[in-house]
């Protein structure tokens, strides 16, 4: 059932799965997670709402009381599950994935995440079953709007804006419910209203092709920045005043600086596996006790609660803080980073400049490699890189990270796609090249297909 991932469930609609699956997990949930009290709500995507309609029918033959959000980004599911005191929660989107795709994440109450290891195996196990849990006293299922409330909380955290120029791009996604309320007109939008065709390009901006028109606007109207949202809006990323795509780990330090100084001395900061050496140094430099993480958000917010760490981040542009209930939130992050580049241009410093001197080694960014034998892959890559010599550290809790004393190497598999993912990062262009070379000859013979 390939469903159900590492951290949620997602996949194509009618092939992955049907609204059959969706109304048997509404079924089972509440058994799963103990919970009879729900927060559902859900992407702009065109099946969103029949999901929606075939989870609640399963929640309520449950029992269960639901509160039906209706549209939201995934932050504000997030946010008010918490908040609210909700006992779970269900978001349904495929986030970043094509318009066809669609998915849930679980959250239990206070918005701990529901993965694999802890829930969604058994729910998975229940629903291949066939069978189907005793209907009890029928529950319900009411609309709720908390969007205002939302809002306002968002504005009340929204720094000194004052003096920047910059577009923000949600990309058909959720993103537009709020980012103008919040905002406001300073800013030039883009693909603001909600549609889940995703009509103008994909709602994944990790892959800079769909940051083109941002990248685009920024040039043409001499902007300060840009910002693009991702489909549900857990996701940021910027391009800088000359329309460059910033790689998303390199802006966990911009969020560090603004966090830390509210901060005691060793203050912890995560970052996940893939994260460039020019960022934990620079964590290091601040004062910051650094921790290295799996990839995820359900490892994530775990690591985030059990650490107390003020701050989380991924290269995949999902961040993580400690005063929203240790969750994700692109528009959260979007006001901090918002205001760093403000409070740089004051002192004339450009965004590019602030983000520079956390980009000191020659990266390669996550390169995608489409391959089945995907353990035996690691392994050649493993026994390419022997002539280096042994690594001065080795970590292998979500794939490997082999370092050397002149750059290192992650590769692992997706959780969530069917890649092989392989970064590479040395001190200088020329050595990362030869490091890329040897890797990308030591792949060929592994690969069906190669995206990159």
């Amino acid at each position: 059932m390939s469903f159900f991932k590492a951290y949620d469930m997602r996949g194509e609609f009618g092939v992955d799965f049907d609204l059959d699956l969706v109304y048997r997990i509404g079924r089972w949930l509440p058994v799963v997670l103990n919970a009879k009290r729900f927060l559902v709500g859900r992407d702009a995507r065109l099946t969103s709402e029949a999901l929606r309609d075939a989870l609640c029918r399963g929640l309520v033959e449950s029992g269960s009381c639901v509160d039906d959000m209706g549209l939201a980004t995934t932050p504000m599911v997030y946010f008010f599950t918490a908040q609210k005191g909700y006992e779970a929660s269900v978001q349904i989107t495929a986030s970043h994935n094509p318009a066809s795709h669609n998915g849930m994440k679980v959250s239990r109450a206070q918005a701990v995440p529901v993965g694999y290891d802890s829930g969604l195996s058994e729910l998975e196990a229940h629903v291949r079953s066939g069978a189907l849990p005793p209907v009890h006293s029928a529950g319900s299922c009411v609309p709720v709007d908390y969007r205002e409330e939302f809002v306002a909380w968002l504005r009340a955290r929204t720094p000194d804006l004052s003096g920047i120029r910059y577009a923000v791009d949600c990309s058909d996604g959720v993103a537009g419910l709020i980012i103008r309320d919040v905002l406001g007109e300073g800013p030039l939008y883009l693909n603001e209203t909600p549609d889940g065709r995703f009509p103008h390009h994909a709602p994944n901006p990790l892959e800079v092709e769909n940051c083109e028109q941002l990248m685009q606007v920024v040039r043409e109207k001499q902007l300060d920045l840009g910002v693009i949202f991702d489909g549900d809006a857990d996701r940021v990323m910027f391009v800088d005043e000359r329309g460059v795509f910033i790689q998303p780990d390199y802006l966990i330090g911009v969020l560090a600086q603004q966090l830390l100084p509210r901060e005691p001395k060793g203050a912890r900061v995560i970052h996940d596996i893939r994260t460039s050496r020019g960022v934990i140094e620079a964590l290091e430099r601040y004062g910051a006790v650094t921790e290295m993480g799996k990839v995820g958000h359900a490892y994530a917010k775990k690591r985030l609660r059990a650490s107390g760490a003020v701050l989380a981040g991924e290269l995949a542009g999902h961040y993580y803080f400690r005063d929203f209930f240790c969750c994700d939130s692109g528009e959260y992050a979007a006001l901090l980073l918002l205001g760093a580049a403000a409070e740089a241009k004051r002192r004339g410093v450009s965004f590019s400049q602030l983000v520079a001197p956390l980009q000191c080694y020659a990266n390669s960014g996550e390169l995608n490699f489409k391959i089945e034998r995907k353990d035996e892959a690691i392994a050649a890559v493993r026994q390419a890189l022997a002539v280096l010599g042994p690594p001065t550290a080795l970590y292998d809790f979500d794939g490997v990270r082999m370092e050397y004393p002149t750059g290192w190497v992650n590769i692992r598999k997706s959780n969530t796609e069917p890649y092989l993912r392989l970064i590479v990062e040395a001190r200088e262009t020329r050595l990362l090249q030869e490091w890329l070379a040897l890797l990308r000859k030591t792949l060929d013979p592994f690969m069906v297909a190669k995206h990159a």
